[in-house]
């Protein structure tokens, strides 16, 4: 089962960023090896979000935590 813990720990690092350019991201559940998240602030309403999610966001968390399968934006 992926942990609450460690997936906060990954996001931490990806936060840092987003605060960087006025948005910010929060875990909503975990689901199996699936993690949902919410983009904030300027990330919430940004065209490019999508890409970030991907990009960035998902392929931090699967770098550190392989058991995750997907990341999805709610």
């Amino acid at each position: 089962m992926v942990s609450k813990e460690k997936i906060e720990e990954v996001l931490e690092k990806v936060r840092a960023g987003l605060k960087s350019e006025g948005g910010d991201i929060e875990l909503v559940e975990i689901k199996e090896s699936v993690v949902y998240v919410k983009l904030k602030g300027a990330c919430g309403t940004c065209p490019m979000s999508t890409l970030t999610l991907r990009n960035w966001v998902e392929a931090s968390i699967k770098r550190e935590i392989p058991e995750v399968t997907a990341v999805q934006a709610v």
